[in-house]
């Protein structure tokens, strides 16, 4: 009898454990496209004129296949004397989280090369770019207004 109530007890516990997980990965899910999370932050925040990458401009400046995306938006500025550039990706399979992470880094030097020996200001502003990432969501911030931009973009996830 006593066997068999702590087995039933280990059943109970494991399902409740098991439950509260589930909830917390319910959390990450947020209910705008990453257009309308970029729309907001440029919003709120005000950025230098940016456009939004195209499909082949996103696979050419970040080496990411769109094919592992389920949903992006990429803002860079209009003209070539300004390093902001706001990067959302949210990634299909979180197996792709770490290459994503990698090629967003890696964009990351890229601008900061491109600016090391053109303009010292940009290249201190893409030296301290943001790199967050929030379950199968990846977030690259280059902006010296980052902090806020960043505080926009985690309102986006808080729980209701």
């Amino acid at each position: 009898m006593k066997k068999t109530m702590m087995l039933l007890l280990t059943i109970v516990l494991a399902m409740v454990i098991s439950a509260c997980a589930g909830d917390k990965s319910s959390t990450i899910e947020v209910k705008q496209s990453a257009k309308e999370m970029a729309d907001q932050m440029v919003e709120k925040v005000e950025q230098p004129a940016q456009m939004e990458l195209s499909a082949e401009e996103f696979r050419n400046l970040y080496n990411i296949d769109p094919d592992k995306l389920e949903d992006y938006s990429v803002r860079v500025p209009m003209m070539n004397v300004k390093t902001n550039e706001i990067a959302i990706l949210k990634v299909k399979d979180a197996k792709d989280v770490a290459e994503v992470e990698a090629a967003a880094k890696q964009r990351a030097e890229n601008v900061m090369k491109q600016f090391e020996q053109y303009l010292p200001d940009q290249y201190e502003n893409a030296k301290n770019y943001k790199l967050i990432t929030k379950g199968n969501y990846v977030l690259l911030v280059i902006s010296d207004s980052a902090d806020e931009l960043i505080k926009v973009y985690d309102s986006f996830f808080e729980q209701k």
